[in-house]
């Protein structure tokens, strides 16, 4: 049973990214974003300039990063190009008013520049990911001299922080930035504006999860069909 909604979650999330990457348009400057959902779009774009388009990309991780090599897609940097035309990533939960939890990856910092450096940021999900409210724990970056003054600071604006630690392995999870991570289980939230600039506002916090300016979000759903959201 299990193996069956995998299979469909998977499908939802193809579709979706796939859509995404013909947004894309000749000549644009492409936020690559990180994750399972995004990797489609990736893939996607791959295929699209071997059939004659001439995009630049800009990875939001080493992980998009080696994936888009793979797929032949030229790279750029934000030196290069600080203005992007149009990004695509993906999303751990979606809200009812489209404010957005990412970091489940652990590359929220460099998504969230990329983000706000796009003139078009387009986020891709299957079904599942959209809920009434966010409720899923916020990734936090976290500089690590600062681990535990961050932790206590968590605590007294509601959140219940676990230090995110590698799998099979040792010690927590080291970012790209060589930072740690916190995972913070908030509850239910109910205004995730005012989380994120409480977060924003923490010393020794780089960067967190709560993107409260998403504007645009395509939805893959288990029938195969593409639900487009926007504020």
């Amino acid at each position: 049973m299990s193996i069956e909604r995998n299979l469909t979650g998977d499908r939802a999330k193809q579709i979706a990214g796939e859509y995404a990457a013909h947004l894309v348009n000749d000549g644009d400057i492409v936020g690559l974003g990180t994750g399972s959902t995004a990797a489609y779009a990736i893939k996607e774009l791959g295929q699209i300039i071997k059939n004659g388009f001439n995009i630049l990309g800009i990875p939001t991780s080493y992980q998009s990063r080696f994936l888009a090599i793979e797929c032949g897609i030229p790279l750029t940097s934000l030196d290069e190009h600080p203005v992007l035309d149009i990004s695509i990533d993906g999303s751990d939960q979606v809200d009812k008013k489209l404010n957005v939890i990412k970091g489940g990856g652990g590359a929220h910092m460099l998504e969230k520049i990329i983000a706000q450096s796009s003139k078009r940021y387009v986020i891709v999900v299957d079904e599942g990911k959209l809920a009434d409210h966010l409720n899923s724990s916020v990734a936090v970056e976290v500089l690590p001299s600062a681990l535990s003054f961050v932790r206590e600071r968590l605590k007294i604006i509601g959140g219940k922080p676990v230090l995110r630690s590698a799998v099979r392995k040792d010690g927590p999870v080291i970012t790209d930035h060589g930072n740690f991570i916190l995972d913070v289980d908030f509850g239910v939230i109910d205004f995730p504006e005012k989380l994120a600039a409480e977060l924003s506002c923490c010393t020794g916090v780089m960067e967190h999860g709560v993107f409260s300016f998403v504007n645009e979000v395509c939805v893959g759903t288990k029938d195969g069909k593409i639900d487009v959201l926007r504020r």
